[in-house]
């Protein structure tokens, strides 16, 4: 999500009758006789459609960001989804943590074509390339840190954590020359979870949720995206998501380091190695068989050669790598 502007993309999307009612929601809660002058769909995303909006009123021509959900899985599931993610950008818009600022919500569709999200944009740009990856990696491990940080009334506090995976759910690859590696991973989330000290969690923090500016020394976070999964849980657990996705994009060394940044940054985890594991197999899991559906996104932000059979292989040796430091 940038601010560089792309005039021929922002006019042809501008009049799509299929937003023509969350349109005037939009000029409605803008503020000021808002206008939308002109509307892009931003690339990356794989739950909703984001959309840019450059908005015109009193002043200066001002710039918002309208989340939709249109598939119909998540469409019948938005109103938890955006209610969630409301609450939370009202609760970080008092902390350090770069997040959007809340808008307006219709959770329901009850006036736009589409349940959907209003709120500001945040500067910077989505950074799933190979080029200073490695920079990265502590920088989101400490801005994760900064997330488990948040103090959270306990009246206001998300709910629970929901697994992404279950033993008698995984779908296991049907091609691998290591199936005694898939049914040792499905053996260790059997076990009942490991106790832990509760915290907030994003939930699904991961590079395509970041945004970066800057090169070199002067790169930096300058914003963090997508609260609908906001939960209450394991510090662990946010740590193994952001670790899997690093495997996933970079190889299973740079998926390795996040947790040494994590700690290294100030972070706790758990000190039993069995206890580790387990929320980061549990992760892992949820990739499973092949980690196809963060692959078209990632495609879709220039990383073409993340096929599918690349990120199955990915998957599998990173398992293997997690049993070998923590089995």
């Amino acid at each position: 999500m940038t601010k560089k502007e792309n005039p021929a993309a922002l006019e042809t999307d501008c009049g799509d009758r299929d937003w023509a009612g969350t349109r005037a929601w939009v000029e409605k809660h803008g503020g000021g006789g808002c206008r939308v002058e002109a509307a892009e769909r931003l690339r990356g995303g794989w739950t909703s459609e984001m959309r840019r909006l450059r908005i015109s009123g009193d002043g200066e021509p001002r710039w918002l960001v309208l989340r939709s959900f249109v598939r119909p899985f998540f469409a019948r599931h938005a109103e938890g989804l955006l209610t969630r993610e409301a609450d939370t950008l009202r609760l970080l818009g008092g902390t350090d943590v770069p997040a959007a600022e809340f808008h307006a919500v219709d959770a329901t569709a009850a006036h736009c074509d589409h349940p959907s999200l209003l709120m500001s944009l945040l500067p910077g740009a989505v950074r799933v390339d190979e080029a200073e990856a490695a920079l990265r990696t502590p920088l989101l491990a400490r801005q994760l840190l900064g997330i488990h940080r948040v103090h959270v009334p306990a009246e206001a506090r998300p709910r629970a954590y929901e697994a992404w995976a279950a033993p008698d759910r995984v779908r296991l690859p049907g091609h691998t020359g290591r199936p005694e590696l898939w049914q040792r991973a499905v053996d260790v989330i059997r076990r009942d979870p490991p106790a832990y000290r509760p915290c907030f969690l994003h939930r699904d923090f991961h590079p395509g949720n970041v945004l970066f500016t800057g090169r070199g020394s002067s790169l930096r976070i300058t914003g963090v995206v997508d609260w609908v999964e906001t939960s209450w849980g394991p510090a662990d657990l946010d740590v193994a998501h952001c670790s899997t996705a690093l495997a996933l994009l970079h190889g299973v060394e740079e998926g390795m380091r996040m947790a040494d940044a994590y700690a290294a940054a100030g972070g706790t985890l758990s000190d039993d190695p069995a206890d580790h594991l387990y929320w980061r197999v549990l992760d892992a899991l949820g990739f499973a068989p092949d980690a196809e559906k963060v692959g078209l996104p990632w495609r879709e932000l220039g990383r073409d050669d993340l096929t599918s059979d690349l990120l199955a292989s990915r998957l599998e040796d990173y398992l293997q790598e997690l049993f070998h430091r923590y089995g």
